[in-house]
C-alpha cells in the first residue's frame, strides 16, 4: 500500500502568525515537523500557500507544493496537493496521511498506527486517532474533544461536550464509570475519499461544534480510530513556544 504525507502549512495564524517559520533552538517548526514525519514514512510533502514557507522546505532539502490560499481546512488543502504530487510524481497514492504542521515533537509511531487503520482493514475510508483521558476535569473541557466509538472501533460522534452523559453519576465520578477517549489531531484518508470530502458542504452541527469530521459522519463516511498512548504538545500561540523553549524541548521528544 503506497502512503504519502502531507503537512499542510499557513503563514497565517490569528494566535500565532508565521508560526511555521518560527525557531525551535535552531530549526522552524515545519523542518520538526517534516524530519519527526519522515522517521515514519518515506513520502512527505509540504503543502502551502506561501512562498517563504516554500523557500524555506526547500531550503532543508524537504519537498514542498503550493496549493490555493482559498482552502476552508487542512483537508481540502491536502486534497489539492496529493493531487499536484500525483500529476507531478506518476505516483498513486492510496492514501493521504494528513499531518498537524503546529506538532513539531509528534511522535512517528502515531503514523505507524494510523496506517495501521488501512493495512488490516480494506474497508477503511477515514482514520484517526484517539488516546485514554486519564483526567477527570479533562471531560468538561471544551478543548478536549471526545469521541463515542462504535463495537468496531469507528467513531459514532465527537463533540467538545462530555460525552456520553453519565446518569446518576455525581461527574467527580464519571471518569470511573466509562472509559472516556479523546481525540488526536492526526487523520489519513483513501484517495478517492479525500477527493469526495473536499467537495462536501458544511453542515450546522459542525458549524456548531467547529470540528470537521461531523460534516463526514453526517454524510455517511465511516472513521476508524486507533488508541495512542502519546499526548503530543501542540505550538499554537507564542506563549506555548516560550514554554518549550524554557524547559528545553528534549523532554517533548520523549
Amino acid at each position: 500500500m503506497n502512503f504519502i504525507g502531507i503537512i499542510p502549512s499557513r503563514y497565517q495564524s490569528t494566535r500565532f502568525p508565521g508560526k511555521s517559520l518560527a525557531d525551535i533552538c535552531g530549526k522552524t517548526m515545519i523542518q520538526r515537523v517534516y524530519e519527526q514525519a519522515s522517521k515514519a514514512i518515506a513520502n512527505v510533502w509540504v503543502a502551502t500557500d506561501d512562498e517563504r514557507i516554500v523557500a524555506e522546505v526547500k531550503r532543508f532539502g524537504g519537498n514542498v507544493v503550493m496549493t490555493s490560499s482559498e482552502h476552508r481546512s487542512g483537508t481540502d488543502r491536502c486534497a489539492e496537493a496529493a493531487r499536484k504530487v500525483s500529476e507531478q510524481t506518476g505516483k498513486k497514492y492510496d492514501v493521504v496521511i494528513n499531518i498537524q504542521g503546529d506538532e513539531p515533537f509528534m511522535q512517528p509511531h502515531e503514523i505507524k498506527l494510523i496506517q495501521e487503520c488501512f493495512t488490516l482493514s480494506a474497508d477503511t475510508q477515514i482514520a484517526t486517532l484517539i488516546q485514554p483521558i486519564l483526567k477527570n476535569e479533562d471531560i468538561f473541557k471544551p478543548v478536549m474533544v471526545k469521541v463515542i466509538l462504535d463495537k468496531d472501533s469507528n467513531a459514532i460522534y465527537f463533540s467538545r461536550a462530555p460525552i456520553p452523559h453519565i446518569f446518576g453519576v455525581d461527574e467527580s465520578k464519571w471518569l470511573e464509570s466509562y472509559p472516556f477517549y479523546g481525540h488526536v489531531g492526526l487523520y489519513a484518508y483513501r484517495f478517492s475519499t479525500l477527493q469526495e470530502l473536499a467537495s462536501l458542504s458544511e453542515v450546522l452541527v459542525e458549524k456548531r461544534e467547529s470540528l470537521e469530521m461531523l460534516r463526514w459522519l453526517e454524510n455517511g463516511y465511516k472513521i476508524k480510530t486507533n488508541i495512542t498512548d502519546s499526548d503530543n504538545f501542540g505550538i499554537d500561540t507564542p506563549e506555548d513556544l516560550a514554554k518549550v523553549l524554557a524547559e528545553g524541548i528534549e523532554k517533548y521528544y520523549l
